[in-house]
């Protein structure tokens, strides 16, 4: 399955609906958590679209597939 291309803030809102958090903005970095999981993730945040090497990575750290992430878009 392909990842579509996508905005750091809608990937932001899919990483919400999957139960993270945002703490902080570090720069151009958002630092999201999930309380439960014990998981941080730092999501760069500018105007143009992801890279899906990027997104995959964060893909990962949050845990989750490819098909679950593509479930909370």
């Amino acid at each position: 399955m392909r990842l579509p291309s996508l905005k750091p803030r809608d990937v932001v809102k899919a990483l919400k609906r999957a139960g993270f958090e945002e703490q902080r903005q570090t720069g151009s970095h958002l630092i999201m958590v999930h309380r439960t999981k014990r998981r941080i993730i730092p999501v760069p945040i500018h105007a143009r679209e992801m890279k899906r090497g990027l997104l995959t990575s964060i893909i990962k750290q949050a845990g989750l597939t490819q098909k679950e992430f593509i479930g909370f878009l």
